[in-house]
């Protein structure tokens, strides 16, 4: 329809033209008709005295006005051609992309992006609750808009082949092997489980631990008179360490619950009974303190009976030892049942192969740098061996059992420390043998990656969900606005902008003041692990903000004493050491270092800091003192119920009214105490 306009206003634009070239050529004409007939020539001559020149400007005037159009007409048949040999738009899209995102990487409107999806088997209005496209559905949107797609790295990197190391398949039975129990000793602190680990090694672990109660779990091979060797583990029974209990469950193959027989079943006791129930392990009952007069072991069989502990002489099948782990009575027979017990589970294992196992401990020596305890559960480890544990590898450089003598080779069951880490571990992961360095360091590159795009993918879903917020208080706004004045909606706005004013200095401090950063340094990654468990229980942010800026493994170093300078936070130690230089720069810097040596010591400072930091209470408290007191006109020192008096105070500008009640006060500032509880 344009075009046949405009050639209809072409040809209307040309017959102008044509009129008035037609004209002026007659004006010409008779103006030469007039010269010819005063000149004396005949009239019929007159048009061969028109001049060529002349005609050819007329045709010439003519051509002008004719070729605009013409090129335009020509003009149209080679842009449509130029069209068809032009590239395609690229598009750049990625998986998981919403259609918006979609719709702004096309140069389009969204209702664009939806018409395509009409085309598909997507419903449209579930767009709102799962706003992410699939493969399918974005190459359909960009195949009807005509354009090129082009995936970005996010989608290269979703392709990336899967080059993570994982376990072998079950080995032929024919190669397996016997090998010793590995028997963890679990149950309440404060109930003697080291001190019977101790006597069957004939070791003082308990004397040196701090508090008296153990705080790490320790890996142990015990050699028994008869010969056979247990592999222990030694788990704290305090509440702070209950991932330590959960882990040293899922490595073993038996567990000694120890129940001290004056005290019987406690909170831990039957945290220690669900840990061995989860991990499908056998449980033998140590029945400790017997010694003691008011011991009551038939109480704690009877006890454990609600927990569906049944021992032997109540019809069961879990064994119960009755002993003493301070005088040594009855632990021969514990071990003896502990033996038994392994011969009819027939424990056996691969010794051959790459090596499997798990990390029991991790810790940092100064002299060693990453060390970490192992179990290994197939394979003999060697000297020279290529291990990846989570995201971290070693080339074995010395390898150790918990008496720090050199070993050459670790066979299944057994207990061993490992150095030659390039990181640090986690307590819990696995280890696994991989042939070389650079397959070492390929599986690290995975599951970094791995990490990084589930991280990624998180953060894309909160990034989504403030979209949504923010969407949602955007149309309020409209609502709000919308059927104002403009006059009352900038006076609005203007209220609105003046409320978002940036803090003063001393509105930031009192806001500061109300939350403590902290850094969190530990001995062992298993410690750090306990304390930041107990930390994810606050639960009075309303408080006090309790912020976490750092935690890591080893001694209080420059690089913390920074990290709270910049914060304003306080540095927590547990089992470290910080240097005076350390010292020193802290104190430069204002900065406080508390180290602690026992974590419910530690737990219980946070608390005191926290509560420093919460706003005091103002309470009052009545005295009941008067300037003078009167009955009538008399002085008197006291008015019984009933009579009627005269009071004075001190005070000029008080207006009584009838109805008034007098109390004498006075107002005491009182510290107010955190509310969080952390269980112990």
């Amino acid at each position: 329809m344009y075009r046949k306009m405009l050639k209809l206003k072409s040809l209307l634009r040309l017959h102008t033209v044509c009129r008035q070239l037609h004209g002026l050529a007659a004006g010409r004409t008779l103006v030469q008709q007039r010269h010819v007939s005063s000149s004396g020539y005949p009239a019929w001559m007159a048009p061969l005295h028109t001049r060529p020149w002349q005609t050819d400007a007329l045709i010439r005037a003519a051509l002008s006005q004719r070729r605009p159009l013409v090129t335009k007409k020509e003009g149209r048949p080679w842009k449509s051609q130029l069209s068809l040999t032009k590239s395609k738009k690229e598009v750049e899209v990625w998986i998981g992309m919403t259609a918006e995102e979609l719709a702004r990487a096309m140069g389009k409107d969204l209702d664009c992006v939806h018409e395509a999806l009409l085309n598909t088997d997507i419903n449209i209005n579930s767009l709102e609750e799962n706003p992410q496209l699939e493969e399918v559905c974005i190459k359909e949107v960009i195949k009807k808009a005509g354009m090129k797609l082009k995936w970005s790295k996010l989608k290269q990197d979703k392709v990336r082949a899967n080059k993570d190391a994982v376990r072998r398949p079950q080995a032929d039975p024919a190669l397996l092997t016997p090998r010793s129990p590995v028997v963890t000793i679990m149950g309440h602190v404060d109930h003697g489980k080291t001190t019977v680990l101790d006597k069957l090694r004939k070791t003082q672990v308990a004397a040196m631990e701090a508090g008296g109660i153990t705080q790490h779990i320790g890996a142990f091979l015990v050699s028994l008179p008869s010969g056979e060797k247990i592999t222990f583990l030694d788990t704290p029974g305090h509440a702070a360490f209950s991932a330590m209990r959960a882990r040293g469950a899922q490595v073993t193959d038996i567990v000694i619950l120890v129940v001290a027989a004056d005290d019987g079943v406690m909170k831990q006791t039957v945290e220690s009974i669900q840990h061995a129930r989860d991990a499908q392990v056998p449980i033998v009952l140590a029945i400790n303190k017997c010694d003691k007069a008011e011991a009551d072991p038939e109480k704690v069989k009877k006890e454990l009976l609600a927990y569906d502990v049944v021992c032997e002489d109540y019809g069961g099948d879990v064994q119960a030892v009755h002993i003493s782990a301070l005088t040594g009575n009855n632990l021969m027979a514990l071990a003896e049942a502990t033996i038994a017990l392994a011969e009819m589970l027939e424990l056996k294992a691969d010794a051959t192969g790459p090596v499997e196992g798990t990390v029991i401990e991790s810790f940092t020596d100064k002299g060693k740098g990453p060390v970490t305890t192992a179990i290994i559960q197939r394979g003999t480890l060697k000297k020279g061996s290529i291990l990846v544990a989570g995201k971290c590898w070693a080339k074995v450089r010395l390898m150790f059992d918990e008496n720090g003598n050199t070993v050459s080779e670790a066979c299944p069951s057994m207990p061993v420390g490992i150095t030659g880490w390039r990181d640090l571990p986690s307590a819990g992961d696995e280890i696994l043998e991989v042939e070389s360095e650079t397959r070492a360091c390929e599986v690290v590159d995975w599951r970094k990656y791995e990490q990084e795009q589930a991280r990624n993918k998180d953060h894309l879903k909160i990034i989504e969900e403030k979209r949504k917020e923010h969407q949602e208080a955007h149309r309020k706004d409209r609502e709000k606005y919308g059927s104002l004045h403009w006059k009352e909606r900038s006076l609005l706005k203007y209220q609105l902008k003046k409320e978002q004013k940036p803090l003063k200095p001393k509105e930031k401090a009192e806001r500061d003041s109300n939350a403590l950063p902290v850094i969190i340094k530990g001995d062992v990654d298993g410690s750090v692990e306990a304390i930041l468990d107990i930390m994810d229980t606050y639960d009075a942010s309303h408080e006090c903000k309790l912020e976490l800026v750092h935690f890591g493994v080893g001694d209080v170093s420059e690089n913390d004493v920074n990290l709270a300078e910049t914060f304003g936070g306080i540095i927590y130690g547990f089992n470290v050491t910080a240097g005076n230089v350390i010292q020193q720069s802290a104190a430069k810097k204002r900065v406080k270092i508390k180290l602690h040596k026992v974590i419910y010591r530690l737990i219980e400072d946070l608390q005191e800091e926290l509560s420093s930091r919460l706003p005091c209470t103002v309470e009052e408290h009545p005295v009941g003192s008067l300037t003078s007191l009167k009955h009538h006109k008399d002085d008197v020192s006291v008015i019984k119920t009933g009579m009627d008096c005269g009071l004075s105070v001190d005070e000029e500008n008080i207006e009584f009214k009838v109805g008034d009640e007098m109390v004498c006060y006075e107002e005491k500032e009182v510290l107010v105490k955190t509310s969080w509880d952390p269980g112990f």
